[in-house]
């Protein structure tokens, strides 16, 4: 059984200002948030990591399996009136936040849709780590929505040239998963390597703009 709620996914409105998103708080069924938080990843350091290297368990496992499945394709395609046929996917993990993640930033031209699936169990206390719908790309408290990571909650865009996005500093552990659509296969090789490159930099030198 699928710890995806893709029924919750098809009732939320998409909301348009300043951009193509939603936000739902119940993604991941709560039945299943329990064991798939004990599979998730070891990650001792800042920045995303492609699951290639890592070793998650098998309700983790299950989960990205579904993610890059034909129904969540479907849905989201759907969704977005977005023609995502063809189009590969990139997964990458977080695990901790360092204290210059989360600057401005939209995603790269290559990505068609990004989602990203919190996994922190405890409720989000904390003011940073709060990833907000920016309407410019130089005030974070400009925002049209925040997002606390709570475990099962999904917030998806559709990347453009202003869908700016940016959390509050936070330091500390910071599960999240992000999925993205992107333009071609290439394009998977080459972030592979680019988050690789940027999660050893940042554990040595520090820096990033996190999701």
């Amino acid at each position: 059984m699928s710890a995806i709620d893709l029924e919750s996914f098809r009732a939320t409105a998409l909301q348009r200002d300043p951009y193509d998103y939603l936000i739902v708080p119940g993604f991941l069924k709560s039945g299943a948030i329990k064991a798939i938080e004990g599979d998730y990843p070891d990650i001792a350091k800042p920045g995303s990591f492609p699951l290639d290297g890592l070793k998650p368990g098998p309700a983790f496992n299950a989960l990205i399996a579904d993610l890059e499945g034909p129904d969540m394709r479907a849905a989201f395609a759907e969704k977005f009136a977005v023609d995502l046929d063809g189009r590969p996917t990139t997964v990458t993990v977080r695990g901790h936040c360092q204290a210059r993640d989360g600057r401005i930033h939209t995603d790269t031209e290559s990505k068609i849709i990004t989602v990203l699936i919190y996994m922190n169990t405890e409720k989000w206390r904390d003011s940073g780590g709060r990833l907000r719908v920016l309407r410019s790309d130089n005030d974070l408290n400009d925002y049209a929505a925040e997002v606390p990571p709570e475990a099962g909650t999904l917030l998806a865009f559709r990347r453009n040239e202003h869908s700016w996005h940016g959390h509050e500093t936070y330091v500390g552990e910071r599960r999240a998963i992000q999925l993205n659509w992107v333009t071609h296969e290439a394009v998977v090789r080459r972030e592979h390597r680019r988050h690789r490159l940027s999660a050893w930099l940042k554990s040595v030198v520090g820096g990033g703009r996190g999701e």
